[in-house]
């Protein structure tokens, strides 16, 4: 490796998001020790007061001393980077301080009840009656407005800010830390419902290679998606949003604009199915609540929508006590998840052998092969960084069931720091986006993809994979012994 390489964004956010994992990590031995524990957890609110809790409730660090500290850990990072790399941390501090602030500030308000709250209870604690259901990943989406706001209609405003808005380290940061939240839904789930496991693998055939592969080859061949749209673009209609788009947009190394148009449009369509699918499920499957429930994780693209939709199902159905529908299509939505680092180091062997940046021509007209040293050294650091985060919790928690409650609380501790992640690279990416740009491969484009896939074959495909391997299955749990 080079060193370029080790001073690349895509270097620090593997040595942050291992970082920051690592801290968390003594909370499997000892649960009691949350070393991130003080550490700022953003909640659905309607008061401000409810806005801000710790990640340990018996830290006795006050709310505000905790987004204090949190902000003051990520700005003493991006400091820290400016001086291995030789710039002046002293002249970045004001446009560092600015964008964590924004971008907090977007992903806070997006926690408003208003915006946020799915679930019918928590409206009525709110005093609310209604909500439009985006859940928190709300804030990602006024994070993007706010940086095409503010790259737009304030240009040299936006362009001091885009100095320190790394769009890069703070995505793949992000989905280093996705890998401990996939192994902690993983455990969680498999011990839950573990006669649902067998099941749930079929739906990472369905999602990689049905879906992704359709949906690509629709982008390709039929609205004629260059190659950097079409496969974000499949692995957010065909996996997940944010993450799936993200991991694949880094690892074809598409430009950083393209996965965040894609997971805004899924954030989107997904709270559409989240309002819709559970009420059209119910009547089409009155007698099936588990088709119903599979079908959830499988349609809908986001982990909260995802989860929000198969808590609304199950309470349409109302199975009672011991049902195993939330647990379903959580099951399968994780199962999903749990292969995107995967799926995204398979499309960075294909980009680096089939579609290299560059191709060397000999003298005698042939294209030199790219060498493995080569694809290693091109190949995502942040993907090591998921799949040290992912395999070694997951393996400590199989081999050791009894550290599972710890590992729970490692994924409470690095959340803290990876949602907010995600929201400020939704903000440096609309910094660094033109508007006149934003339109360029087509919008409206992209829109008629996902409505032709989801509609065209998404939704029916799903249904009939779901009823293939749920139909009768039993929506509540045997009793023990019965």
């Amino acid at each position: 490796m080079n060193k370029s390489n080790l001073l690349s964004d895509d270097f620090f956010a593997l040595a942050l998001g291992v970082f920051i994992v690592l801290v968390a990590v003594p909370t499997t031995v000892s649960p009691g020790v949350q070393l991130w524990g003080w550490a700022s957890s953003i909640q659905e609110w309607v008061s401000p007061t409810q806005a801000i809790k710790t990640v340990d409730a018996k830290s006795g660090v006050s709310t505000g001393a905790s987004l204090l500290g949190t902000l003051g850990f990520l700005l003493g990072a991006l400091a820290l980077i400016d001086v291995i790399r030789g710039h002046s941390a002293v002249k970045n501090l004001p446009r560092h301080v600015t964008v964590l602030l924004l971008g907090y500030g977007c992903f806070l308000l997006g926690h408003h009840g208003i915006l946020a709250t799915t679930d019918a209870k928590k409206l009525k604690t709110f005093g609310l009656s209604w909500s439009m259901g985006l859940t928190g990943e709300a804030g990602y989406l006024l994070a993007l407005l706010a940086g095409l706001l503010l790259g737009n209609l304030l240009p040299g405003f936006g362009r001091w800010l885009r100095k320190s808005a790394s769009t890069e380290l703070f995505i793949k940061t992000a989905i280093v830390l996705v890998g401990v939240s996939l192994a902690s839904k993983t455990l969680g789930q498999a011990g839950r419902a573990g006669e649902l496991i067998a099941r749930g693998l079929a739906a990472i055939a369905e999602a990689y290679l049905l879906y992704w592969a359709m949906v690509y080859l629709l982008a390709r061949l039929v609205f004629k998606f260059p190659r950097e749209w079409a496969a974000p673009l499949a692995s957010g209609i065909s996996i997940c949003g944010v993450s799936a788009a993200m991991a694949t947009g880094s690892a074809i190394r598409a430009r950083p604009g393209v996965p965040v148009i894609v997971s805004s449009l899924v954030v989107v369509f997904s709270t559409i199915e989240l309002l819709a699918l559970p009420w059209f499920a119910k009547w089409l499957l009155p007698d099936d609540p588990m088709v119903a429930a599979a079908w959830m994780g499988l349609a809908v693209k986001t982990d909260g929508a995802a989860t929000a939709a198969g808590a609304v199902t199950e309470a349409l159905y109302q199975p009672g006590a011991g049902s195993l529908m939330l647990a379903a299509t959580t099951l399968i939505k994780v199962f999903i998840d749990l292969f995107i680092g995967v799926w995204c180091f398979v499309l960075a062997l294909v980009w680096q052998f089939a579609f290299p940046q560059e191709r060397t021509i000999r003298p005698d007209g042939t294209v030199e092969k790219v060498r493995w040293t080569e694809l290693f050294s091109r190949m995502p650091l942040f993907l090591v960084g998921f799949f040290l985060a992912f395999g070694g919790l997951l393996a400590l928690g199989l081999s050791n069931p009894e550290m599972a409650d710890g590992i729970k609380k490692v994924e409470g501790q690095t959340e803290a720091f990876r949602k907010p992640l995600f929201a400020l690279a939704f903000l440096a990416i609309g910094l660094a986006t033109d508007f006149r740009k934003l339109w360029s491969p087509g919008l409206g484009k992209l829109v008629l993809v996902y409505l032709v896939a989801l509609f065209g074959f998404i939704l029916w495909i799903a249904l009939a994979i779901s009823w293939l391997f749920f139909h009768g299955v039993p929506a509540v749990a045997p009793a023990v012994g019965g």
